[in-house]
């Protein structure tokens, strides 16, 4: 799978010393960096997984969007926008 130019989100990890200097190690030994190496991990991680699988489970633990929010939800975004 190949991935497209998507927006990007960002998000601090913390990563224990010895993970980092073997993952540093690897992405050395690859002629990368760090940061691409794991982004490769992670884009890698995302193409194995079984989308139905993903999907069924998703539907169990989330609500779906078919149900309207709560008074006490509507009033909370309301808030969250200052309306």
């Amino acid at each position: 799978m190949e991935f497209t130019a998507m927006p990007k989100k960002r998000k601090v990890i913390d990563i224990p010393e010895d993970v980092f200097r073997y993952l540093s190690v690897k992405a050395a030994a690859k002629g990368t960096n760090l940061k691409q190496y794991i982004e490769n991990l992670l884009a890698k991680d995302v193409e194995d997984i079984d989308d139905s699988e993903t999907y069924r489970k998703l539907l169990q633990s989330e609500s779906d969007g078919a149900f309207p929010a709560s008074e006490e939800e509507q009033k909370e975004f309301r808030k969250w926008l200052s309306l």
